[in-house]
């Protein structure tokens, strides 16, 4: 049997619960030996029920990373602390998955590159939507020329009334942004690496705090606390890039609209379009013959027995590929570089909120 690598997990929370190690959990080429939480006990019950016999628990990461027999590491923590633990996974000989986003701002996210680079360890981010059979086809068909230049995308991630009211994504000091930084991120990813484009031009950007204040909301997590509310609840984006294409995004967790969606995309190309009517699901247009057509791939394999027809879970997906990418020396399906811009421009959107300027990249 081949050397498992040997994985340690840094932040025992939601996302590491609830994506990342049951995710690892299922990858045969690799064993978790290691758990962080500055709440130990997290650490703990993480370690119980997905770490190796005899897995190693901590308080402090510093400490995790002193230990020289593991290959490659999770970081699953608040977004504030992205930057500064990758840097030190990366320069204490670790490959770094990080939990999306990639980092606060550009300049934490930069010294994230710079330090990848220089260690000559990998490094990527966990954009999983990516790894979605909609998304896997329409990206496909970008790279084949279905849709000819793609020159306007819509990105989008709106809930209704989704506020997570747990842990601290309400903080702006620790996440450093609401909706537009947690989901519309995944949208934004996914916009960027179907067309293949990733050279800003300018943006212009708003946020909104209007639901902030409100009481009784039905809100899915129940009501959130106004005064822990910091973050937007709506921020809304537009794009243009180098060549002039045009990207919309728009994201929210609570919004008064009907027509919600999370993680999809829509682009318009001079051949051909594609949208996600919702994840999961994809709708191309174009012409052919004369003669408008619409297009809408199943991804469904039912109809035999005992056979559901259900895909893989993209989360386990993009364990197994990064995983392998270690082991073959190939690349992670996110290349840092690319969640840099999207990094980028997360930021020029929010400036360009404070100011009321449209915030150029150059």
């Amino acid at each position: 049997m081949e050397k498992k690598l040997k994985v340690g997990i840094i932040g025992c929370g939601g996302i590491a619960n609830g994506k990342h190690m049951p995710s690892l959990q299922k990858v045969k080429e690799c064993e978790m030996v290691a758990f962080c939480d500055i709440i130990v006990e997290r650490a703990e019950e993480a370690a119980k029920k997905f770490g190796v016999e005899g897995a190693k628990v901590y308080s402090d990461y510093k400490e995790l990373l002193k230990d020289t027999s593991i290959d490659v590491v999770h970081i699953c923590t608040p977004n504030r602390s992205h930057s500064f633990i990758t840097v030190d996974a990366l320069e204490s000989g670790k490959h770094v998955m990080c939990e999306k986003p990639m980092a606060i701002n550009s300049a934490e996210a930069k010294k994230m590159l710079d330090a990848a680079a220089a260690t000559g360890k990998k490094l990527t981010i966990g954009y999983q939507s990516r790894q979605r059979d909609d998304a896997q086809y329409m990206k496909k068909e970008a790279e084949k020329g279905t849709f000819g230049d793609i020159y306007y995308a819509k990105a989008t991630a709106l809930r209704r009334r989704a506020v997570p009211t747990w842990g601290v994504f309400l903080d702006e000091y620790e996440q450093g942004g609401g909706p537009l930084i947690d989901i519309g991120t995944h949208a934004l990813d996914l916009t960027l690496w179907v067309m293949n484009n990733y050279k800003p031009k300018y943006c212009v950007g708003t946020t909104y705090h209007a639901f902030n204040n409100q009481t009784e909301t039905a809100n899915a997590w129940g009501d959130w606390d106004p005064a822990k509310f910091t973050v937007e609840d709506a921020a809304f984006g537009f794009i243009v890039m180098e060549n002039g294409a045009t990207i919309v995004l728009e994201s929210s967790w609570a919004i008064n609209y009907t027509d919600t969606r999370e993680a999809v995309t829509a682009v318009c190309g001079t051949k051909a379009g594609a949208r996600m009517p919702n994840a999961g699901q994809l709708e191309i247009n174009g012409v052919k013959n004369g003669v408008m057509y619409v297009e809408t791939p199943s991804f469904a394999a039912d109809g035999v027995a005992f056979f559901d027809g259900k895909s893989a879970d993209p989360s386990v997906v993009e364990a197994t590929q990064w995983i392998r990418s270690l082991i073959h020396g190939t690349d992670a399906t996110v290349l840092p570089e690319q969640a840099f811009v999207v990094t980028q421009i997360l930021e020029g959107i929010y400036e360009s909120a404070k100011t009321g300027k449209p915030y150029y990249f150059n």
